[in-house]
């Protein structure tokens, strides 16, 4: 699917649909080394690149299942309550946000809005450490409100059918290929972002995607697309 011909030839996006994690929030790396010390208490001690090409993008759900399934390991939900717990204490003191995505919201011409694989409590945290919610006020979605997460176009579609716009005119910017894979099903044109730091981390040839345009640093954005730059800067609500 010519993914890049669709961004550069159509200028009647209406809505910008963020994952957060990775995307809005430089988290992952954050992430990776709370659950990474936590499974290792339990005897799991995971391949370097093992979190990044099996939880990355998916969510809680997903992780437990696939620990179990290679390892034979239940992460109980007292597990999970002290991942999240010592995972918004992190947040709280070490979080941030992607560098200089706050001038690339508040200039944006159209609607935006958050769509991510992560818990309403974890995002809703997210959001506020990093001051980054008033800006997607009432415009925020998490896999909990759809069947399937991603790679499953669900979630996508879901907010897309909140707001009122069609697939179409909706565009997906996501870091992980399930997040992209999730974008293409909905039928909805994409953009790879790879500047937040986990990105660092990550083998060459995983950051490739075929037909999907990339960017590392949020001032490609309005060269890739610029219908979406404001004339002025935009109001938090608009």
């Amino acid at each position: 699917m010519a993914q890049s011909d669709v961004l550069l030839t159509q200028h009647n996006i209406e809505l910008v649909i963020f994952d957060c994690d990775g995307v809005l929030i430089d988290s992952e790396i954050l992430s990776k080394r709370v659950l990474l010390n936590m499974l290792e208490e339990l005897g799991v001690k995971l391949p370097a690149d093992y979190f990044y090409n099996h939880f990355l993008g998916y969510n809680f759900e997903h992780v437990t299942a696939k620990v179990f399934s290679d390892f034979s390991v239940v992460l109980t939900n007292d597990f999970r309550q002290r991942y999240r717990q010592a995972l918004i204490k992190v947040f709280a003191t070490e979080l941030q946000t992607t560098h200089e995505i706050e001038s690339i919201l508040s200039q944006l011409s159209v609607n935006s809005c958050v769509a991510t694989s992560s818990s309403p409590e974890k995002v809703k945290n997210a959001l506020k450490y990093t001051k980054l919610a008033p800006f997607f006020s009432g415009r925020v979605f998490t896999s909990s409100e759809v069947e399937h997460g991603k790679p499953a176009p669900d979630l996508f579609l879901h907010a897309a059918k909140t707001l009122g716009v069609k697939p179409e005119n909706c565009l997906v910017i996501e870091d992980s290929p399930t997040g992209i894979s999730a974008a293409i099903s909905a039928n909805m044109p994409v953009i790879r972002y790879t500047g937040a730091s986990h990105m660092q981390d990550v083998s060459a040839e995983s950051k490739l995607f075929d037909g999907v345009k990339t960017i590392s640093h949020w001032n490609q954005l309005f060269t890739l697309v610029p219908s979406l730059k404001s004339s002025h800067h935009s109001t938090l609500d608009s």
